[in-house]
């Protein structure tokens, strides 16, 4: 009854207004479309391997390979994660709040491991820590990255901190400078009022950064297999693990593997849209 009411309504517009609410209805039903085909897409691709991977997974997990792949990744992610909090969050807020001469190009120089190759950057770092005098010195001092599991700490810091600056930028940019300055006006110090206003406020963004950071460096390959290496039960990962099971055709160990990585993603992205989104605009993090 509703719907006979809703086109007799149209039907009583002008021309004008009647085609303009017959070209937006294609055009929603066209965005709607597409969503739906990119969804079904990743969801199918996706589902597969958690279907498969499921029935297999608790077998697997028992494992001592799965359970060191494991350990090893939540240890290296984790410590490359705190470790990229330490450096982010002071350059996020010295690029966004003080006219540093060179600031673009700065910015620019941070990001480039988002753009290059996950390969190229580990090549970068290898030839860095393992063909210099720098990474010789580093070396004779008990600092050895290449072929070690420091190596994939170092791989996951040099790919997730551009990440963690951007989203840290965004968020401090959001923050109104004039409370900070009101703050010190009233007598805070340029510390006092960054831990006391800009931190605290900052919170939802920080937290966001710290999870998708997280996430990408436990998934982090490519630039931590040509610093470290990909040697079973001591530089193997989840992704590592899923690489050596899938190139001897053990599918699945493999899929048990790719299984806790979509797990760990899902939780991840859960907790940043729930979080991070309310502060932080989807534009500033693109």
């Amino acid at each position: 009854m509703k719907h006979n009411h809703t086109f007799e309504a149209i039907n009583k517009l002008p021309p004008a207004k009647n085609s303009r609410v017959l070209n937006n209805g294609l055009f929603q039903g066209l965005i709607i479309l597409i969503i739906l085909i990119l969804f079904t897409f990743f969801f199918s691709a996706l589902a597969n391997i958690v279907w498969k991977g499921m029935a297999v997974l608790v077998q697997s997990i028992a494992s001592p390979e799965i359970q060191f792949a494991i350990r090893l990744s939540l240890f290296t992610s984790i410590t490359s994660t705190l470790i990229c909090i330490l450096f982010a969050l002071p350059v996020a807020y010295g690029l966004e709040r003080f006219r540093i001469p060179g600031r673009k190009l700065i910015s620019v120089i941070l990001d480039i491991p988002i753009s290059l190759p996950p390969l190229v950057s580990g090549i970068a770092l290898l030839l860095l820590f393992g063909t210099t005098e720098f990474g010789a010195v580093l070396a004779e001092h008990g600092l050895r990255f290449v072929f070690s599991v420091n190596g994939i700490i170092l791989a996951q810091f040099f790919i997730i901190t551009p990440y963690m600056i951007r989203v840290l930028k965004s968020t401090i940019a959001d923050i109104n400078p004039r409370l900070e300055f009101v703050a010190r006006t009233l007598g805070c110090s340029q510390w006092q009022a960054f831990y006391k206003i800009t931190l605290p406020l900052a919170k939802n963004g920080i937290i966001a950064g710290l999870v998708i950071s997280w996430a990408r460096a436990i998934g982090e390959f490519g630039c931590a297999l040509m610093v470290a290496g990909a040697t079973r039960m001591v530089t193997e990962t989840l992704p590592v693990a899923l690489f050596l099971n899938m190139s001897v055709g053990n599918l699945e160990m493999a899929m048990a593997s790719a299984t806790c990585l979509i797990v760990i993603s899902l939780i991840s992205l859960f907790i940043f849209e729930m979080v991070g989104v309310r502060q932080i605009p989807a534009s500033r993090i693109s």
